[in-house]
């Protein structure tokens, strides 16, 4: 269940105009930097898991004109391959052969095949279809009985298909979409996803912690050699589950610019990227941040903030075509992709314990905020660890192997 809003967010929150920019069902909010955004999915019901996804309805992101700056191209508003590739030094022309990177999501998109061809043709991407074997869309047990359509988790979708493609457009894609935004249906469509032979499973969504997500963890999520990442949520300080299961790597987010320095970029911590101590989950053995004694979100991070979004073409019913994205369910399928950049994980092994022992091949995110924990690293971007980038952001793909 969708945490409740921060104060500031709620001092923010729509005007008449901004309720009326937003998509039936999704609640409109304003960034601090201008752009208005909305959640792409509607607020889940008790025990339901809600989409990390933030659509900007409203304003000029930062990163308009980012990607045909990069290219002399045209090219949609938003950051698209030829960014996020120099941004985070990824070797995706050459990475990637042979990896399947699983999305799991809820409900179904009957565009996404559609849509992600028009996405990697605009950025000149190989196809990637299902006649070609490096596309395939499954229901929650490995069929094709899809669920219902849903024009909320769509967009979610397309932005999945998206930026594994920007980041691995090598990669093959296999699509599970789960009946419901359940945690059992979900579950099931992530151990499905694993099933199906994919070593990379990529999950934008999260939930309220509860006392069952020990059981959710042995379940679904405890499957060494297989590295699962989980987007640690849009709505500041604050955890989420399954961001917060010990065997999978929690995404954080940033905001992510250009910059005058050798990289020539920069992180800083985006104040919507979801951070925190675990009420429930036990501290995994290679985490040893001292704030937290149970697990600690995140471990690592990549662009999530609207107003540095990235590019997604979605049109299933509302969807307008091209459009510009945020939350952490960017910045988690970008990492579950770096990861596949860096080649299968060795049999039996931990992924989310990867980064913890390659740190100097994350760029670390040192400055922003989340919210309010008394200035501390749980909520403040600090040098080495903290909470809302975790060890940082990737640096090509060393801290991803193992």
């Amino acid at each position: 269940m969708r945490r409740t809003a921060s104060l500031t967010t709620v001092a923010t929150l729509a005007t008449a105009a901004l309720a009326l920019a937003a998509p039936v069902g999704q609640a409109a909010q304003a960034t601090s930097h201008g752009v208005t955004v909305a959640h792409a999915c509607a607020a889940p019901a008790k025990g339901q898991m809600a989409c990390n996804a933030l659509q900007v309805t409203g304003g000029t992101p930062k990163s308009a004109h980012a990607e045909s700056d990069l290219t002399a191209a045209a090219a949609p508003s938003g950051y698209g391959p030829a960014s996020l590739q120099a941004a985070y030094n990824l070797p995706s022309a050459t990475g990637g052969s042979g990896q399947t990177v699983a999305i799991v999501d809820a409900y179904d998109d009957p565009n996404a095949e559609a849509d992600l061809a028009v996405y990697r043709s605009q950025y000149g991407l190989s196809a990637c279809t299902t006649a070609n074997g490096c596309f395939k869309k499954v229901d929650q047990n490995g069929g094709t009985s899809y669920p219902r359509g849903d024009s909320g988790w769509a967009e979610e979708i397309s932005l999945d298909l998206d930026m594994v493609s920007a980041a691995c457009p090598n990669c093959k894609i296999l699509l599970v979409e789960a009946s419901s935004a359940s945690m059992t249906n979900l579950g099931t469509a992530v151990n499905t996803a694993v099933k199906l032979g994919a070593k990379f499973v990529s999950n934008s969504y999260g939930g309220s912690e509860s006392s069952s997500d020990s059981t959710y963890d042995s379940s679904y999520f405890n499957h060494p050699g297989v590295a699962i990442t989980v987007s640690s949520g849009d709505n500041g300080y604050g955890t989420e589950y399954p961001a917060a299961s010990p065997y999978v790597t929690a995404v954080g987010g940033t905001s992510l610019s250009s910059a005058s320095n050798s990289r020539g970029w920069t992180d800083s911590v985006w104040s919507g990227a979801g951070s925190g101590c675990s009420k429930y989950s036990a501290k995994p053995s290679w985490q040893k941040d001292t704030g937290c004694a149970m697990r600690t979100v995140a471990d690592v991070s990549a662009v999530a903030d609207p107003n540095t979004g990235v590019a997604v073409y979605d049109t299933y019913r509302t969807a307008t075509g091209w459009m510009v994205f945020g939350g952490t369910s960017a910045s988690s399928p970008l990492i579950a992709a770096t990861y596949a950049l860096g080649g299968a994980p060795s049999a039996g092994s931990s992924p989310a314990s990867f980064p913890y022992a390659h740190t100097s091949a994350l760029y670390d995110v040192t400055s922003g905020s989340n919210g309010s924990c008394g200035g501390s690293y749980l909520c403040t971007g600090t040098t080495g660890y903290d909470g809302p980038s975790g060890l940082g952001v990737p640096n090509g793909t060393a801290a991803f192997t193992g």
